[in-house]
C-alpha cells in the first residue's frame, strides 16, 4: 500500500512540474518596451513596415519579372518573324533561279542552235569551214 501512495505523489509532482506558470501581463509589455522600444521611440524609428506594404512590394517584384520576361520573348518571336521573312524570300528567289536554269539545261539538250551558240560562247568552238581572224 505504501508504493501506491508513492506512485501517486510522483505523478502529481510530475504534471504540476510540467505547468507552465502564467506571466503577467506587466512582465510582457516591459519585455516588449526592452526590444522594440516605446512607441515614440518606434513611430520616431518609421514604425515597423505593415504586412501590406511587403505584399504589394512582393506582387510589384513579380509583375515587373513577368512583364520583363514578356517583353524580351516578344522581342526574340519578332525577329525570328523577321528571320523567317528574309529566307522565305530568298528560297523563292532560289527557286526562280532553278526553275530558269532547268529550262535552260532542257534547251541545251534539245534545241540545236542553244546547243551551237553555248559551244561557241563558253567553249571557244567554230565550225570546220569557218576561220577565226584576231582582232586587236
Amino acid at each position: 500500500m505504501s508504493s501506491r501512495v508513492a506512485n501517486t505523489y510522483w505523478v502529481d509532482e510530475r504534471i504540476r512540474a510540467q505547468r507552465v506558470s502564467p506571466r503577467t501581463t506587466t512582465a510582457m509589455q516591459e519585455m516588449s518596451v526592452e526590444l522594440i522600444g516605446s512607441r515614440s521611440e518606434v513611430r520616431r524609428r518609421g514604425g515597423i513596415i505593415p504586412s501590406w506594404v511587403l505584399f504589394g512590394m512582393i506582387l510589384l517584384a513579380i509583375s515587373a519579372v513577368c512583364i520583363t520576361v514578356n517583353m524580351r520573348t516578344r522581342a526574340k518571336a519578332q525577329f525570328a518573324a523577321g528571320q523567317l521573312s528574309s529566307i522565305e524570300a530568298e528560297v523563292e528567289s532560289l527557286r526562280t533561279v532553278n526553275q530558269t536554269l532547268k529550262a535552260e539545261v532542257q534547251k541545251l539538250k534539245t534545241d540545236p542552235r542553244t546547243i551551237e551558240l553555248a559551244a561557241r560562247s563558253r567553249l571557244n568552238m567554230v565550225r570546220s569551214n569557218e576561220y577565226v581572224v584576231p582582232v586587236e
